[in-house]
């Protein structure tokens, strides 16, 4: 599956506040993924204590990173939905 840099226009932020919800948009599908708190703690800056406006600034401020992540993502399991994980952004060597 290609997916395009085509995301939802507004992610949406879980009641509890545990992740952010949003969907990639590809030639002829559509892939659900999540974003945890954890790794937007981890990797974005989000303060612990932030409410669902900074957990939205957040990961609009990392937008193009957390999209590359979940594309890869994507490409090896197409036909899961996605959740990542602060693991996912770890630089492995």
């Amino acid at each position: 599956m290609e997916i395009k840099d085509v995301i939802d226009p507004m992610p949406d932020v879980a009641a509890d506040r545990h992740e952010i919800s949003f969907r990639l948009t590809g030639h002829r599908s559509e892939v659900a993924c999540a974003i945890t708190r954890e790794a937007l703690e981890a990797q974005f800056w989000l303060p612990k204590d932030a409410d669902p406006v900074r957990m939205i600034k957040a990961f609009a401020d990392g937008r193009c990173r957390i999209i590359a992540v979940a594309e890869r993502k994507v490409r090896l399991r197409p036909d899961e939905p996605v959740r990542l994980t602060a693991g996912d952004f770890q630089i492995r060597r």
